[in-house]
């Protein structure tokens, strides 16, 4: 057992360390088990893999709760073996999606602000053991989180049991760079103080009483995050479109000349946004976001940001190792908070916050679905996206025209799944172009949305729905023909595409 003595600093927890096994084996069937992690960062390893042992030998179930995604030696390991009964909030791993999907593992998709004030609150019910990763525990038995907040602080201060693991993989000099501050819940909140993304309002650490902490164990596996894809054409075509539009923005005077705090989701698409303003004309940015990927380093050595908030560090392995090599230089420009305030909708709406997102699929009314295809079977979740979209400045959603070698339009008459309404998008930019439906009624996005998004290869399907639906309905205020709606939808789980069949002249 890997000696962690110099990383637990209060000597009279020494007597806590113990084996993963050990500590599996207090966690009970039917167990509410919550865990730190988020995108696939600071979640823990050594427990969850002695549970899924565990499990294999005696099968039993447990409920899992996370602050979004956790890497393969959770989910999957747990997925595995039927070890999940309930999950929440969110979800990448593709055996658990099949195992949701298959009705397995029930899901429950949650905004991830909300998750822990539902847990506060009781609506979810009790937390029987927190299992956190740390770099370190304090002299008064604080906990120093890895590389993500995410719902720990709150999973600590509700559960019963805490279990900690010292993760040595992950560089102490990451002490620091945390900012946990966890709100008073109604009537008693007061407002959050953070008025410039820089702001820190909290404690470097989860405060945690000594008395919780029933096991500590060792571990040195890294984070598996996803390895850096280059960004492909149409990634690229649409950072283009992004800056065009953001200038547009300034020449009109509706943006500063360096921006407002920038948010950008998990992926290709707005890691190539990020990245993209490395050769652009932008400076002095700031960012007020869920995860902290590649593109924010590039940023950092090219002088072009100033500051990054987030509640997930969450970089390729390769920028994992750039980061662990200039941690202290990197965490002067970083700030990783609960997600609760990385996404809390005040802060979003007081700091006007530019959101740039992924969607599965829009219609032509500019409702977005990022979360389920063909309306049934679940991706990952809705995330952050809706606590973004609905507060930000401007609210901008990103999908390529067609997905599946152009055999489906991405762009469709009506979302067989809508977790974004048309009230919260005030952009969609596919490779195509870029839609702007801010002051625009329903049939006046569907024209622009078809003409300017969508791809040629289905465009006159749209137009020809689009003009049916509102001669057919009489100019109604959203023309939709309900029986024709999912017609293109159909055709694909029909015939493995979208297009409809060639005509015999």
């Amino acid at each position: 057992m890997e000696d962690i003595r110099d990383r637990v600093r209060n000597q009279g927890l020494w007597d806590k360390i113990t084996t993963p096994e050990e500590a599996a084996e207090f966690i009970k069937p039917g167990m509410n088990v919550a865990t730190s992690g988020f995108t696939s960062s600071g979640y823990p390893k050594a427990v969850p893999l002695a549970l899924a042992d565990r499990m294999r030998k005696n099968p039993f179930t447990i409920n899992l709760w996370t602050g979004a995604s956790g890497g393969p030696e959770l989910d999957q390991a747990l997925a595995e073996v039927h070890g999940i009964d309930l999950r929440l909030p969110f979800q990448t791993n593709r055996i658990l999606r099949s195992e949701i999907n298959r009705g397995i593992v029930d899901f429950v998709d949650m905004h991830l602000s909300e998750v822990a004030q539902l847990s506060r609150c009781g609506f979810l019910g009790k937390i029987d053991v927190a299992i956190i990763e740390a770099c370190a525990i304090t002299e008064d038995g604080n906990i120093i989180p890895t590389t993500s907040v995410g719902n720990s602080a709150t999973f600590v201060q509700e559960a019963d049991t805490v279990i900690v693991e010292i993760n040595t993989s992950a560089p102490v000099e990451l002490e620091g760079i945390h900012d946990v501050y966890l709100p008073l819940d109604p009537p008693n909140r007061l407002p959050i103080p953070i008025v410039h993304p820089n702001d820190r309002v909290g404690v470097p650490y989860i405060p945690c009483p000594i008395e919780k902490i029933k096991y500590i164990v060792a571990d040195d596996r890294t984070d598996k995050t996803p390895d850096l894809v280059a960004p492909d054409e149409n990634a690229r075509r649409m950072s283009e479109h992004v800056f065009e539009l953001l200038h547009r923005e300034i020449r009109a005077g509706r943006m500063p000349k360096k921006l407002l705090p920038l948010q950008a989701g998990v992926g290709n698409v707005a890691n190539a946004a990020l990245a993209g303003f490395v050769n652009s004309d932008f400076s002095d940015l700031t960012v007020y976001t869920e995860v902290i990927q590649d593109g924010m380093f590039d940023l950092i050595d090219a002088g072009k940001l100033n500051f990054a908030s987030g509640t997930a560090l969450s970089p390729s392995p390769a920028g994992m190792e750039r980061f662990r090599q200039n941690v202290e230089r990197y965490k002067k420009h970083l700030l990783l908070r609960p997600q609760e305030i990385s996404n809390s909708a005040e802060v979003i709406r007081r700091l006007g916050v530019i959101a740039m997102n992924t969607a599965i699929e829009v219609d032509i009314y500019g409702n977005v679905n990022s979360t389920h295809v063909c309306g049934t079977k679940i991706m990952n979740g809705i995330g952050g996206s809706s606590d973004f979209a609905s507060n930000s400045y401007l609210t901008i959603f990103f999908t390529p025209s067609v997905a599946k070698d152009g055999r489906i339009s991405c762009i469709v008459p009506m979302c067989t799944h809508v977790d974004n309404t048309e009230h919260d998008v005030d952009v969609v930019i596919t490779e195509q172009g870029i839609a702007d439906l801010r002051g625009k009624s329903p049939r006046d996005r569907a024209r622009v949305l078809i003409e300017n998004c969508s791809h040629p290869m289905f465009r006159d399907q749209l137009r020809e729905y689009f003009e049916r639906a509102d001669r057919i309905t009489h100019h109604a205020h959203m023309p939709h023909m309900l029986g024709d709606a999912f017609k293109m939808h159909e055709r694909y789980i029909k015939t493995g595409t979208m297009m409809p069949p060639v005509k015999k002249k």
